[in-house]
């Protein structure tokens, strides 16, 4: 506690560990959000420097027990099955959260935000956009690296991947336990990118691993409820949220 007090009040680490708590929350129904969550949340009482810092070791530690729910082999099936987008995203992320200091943060939002709104939108509306599956090389690696390019700057890579996995129809269980593999992996990577641009480091480490509990805690409750719904009520739930995120992007990109 003492080592977490010192970067911020009381009340605002409170409010830490309830946003961590919705968070996973969140992210055991749909299987993603949690960096969003986080980040939008912790940034209105703290630093998005600290806010970052903070996100990597739940991200980290939920997507590991999200990818490897159904056991290793099928975590490992899904791995070979999207290498090509994953392998894209690992390469782009790392090398583009160098840039953290370098692009307009409210730039960064607006990018994210625009076209994910444009693609809930329509989905909800009933005109879905579907990629063939399996898909082209050349759509497979422009979506991973747009993904890669905005998680290395904003530590949230969620969106469009759910983008991805929803335009190619996945089903619920491999939707959720594929974005664990990713977004796992895709966390991983971020870590040691993060400790070298300095995000990460002895000063903000405790803050991170103080909301790992309440983010598992939140992602087991939401996971009861993933297992009661069907394919049709998850792909709606998945799309609510997703535009909820757009929103909420674009809301702070303009505000910044």
């Amino acid at each position: 506690m003492e080592l977490v007090t010192h970067l911020m009040t009381p009340s605002a680490f409170a409010l830490a560990l309830s946003v961590a708590f919705i968070a996973g929350v969140v992210k055991g129904m749909v299987g993603f959000a949690m960096p969003m969550i986080l980040i939008s949340g912790l940034s209105s009482v703290i630093s998005p420097e600290l806010a970052l810092a903070g996100l990597i070791l739940p991200t980290v530690i939920t997507n590991g027990m999200q990818a490897l729910r159904q056991g290793p082999r099928a975590a490992w099936e899904s791995l070979l099955k999207f290498r090509g987008y994953l392998g894209t995203l690992l390469i782009v992320l790392l090398l583009s959260a160098q840039l953290i200091r370098v692009i307009p943060s409210n730039v960064m939002l607006l990018i994210i935000g625009i076209p994910i709104v444009i693609f809930a939108a329509t989905q909800l509306a009933g005109m879905p956009l579907r990629i063939s599956s399996p898909p082209s090389k050349a759509t497979e690696i422009g979506i991973g690296a747009f993904a890669g390019f905005i998680g290395g700057l904003s530590g949230v890579w969620g969106p469009p991947t759910v983008a991805y996995l929803t335009a190619l129809d996945t089903p619920k269980q491999d939707h959720i336990r594929v974005q664990g593999v990713i977004y796992g992996l895709g966390a991983i990577v971020l870590l040691f990118a993060h400790i070298g641009s300095g995000v990460v480091r002895a000063e903000t480490l405790p803050f991170s691993i103080a909301i790992v509990p309440p983010a598992i805690l939140g992602m087991w409750l939401g996971l009861k409820v993933n297992d009661r719904i069907d394919q049709a009520a998850f792909r709606k739930a998945t799309l609510f949220v997703l535009m909820i995120a757009g929103l909420n992007l674009i809301r702070r990109g303009l505000m910044g």
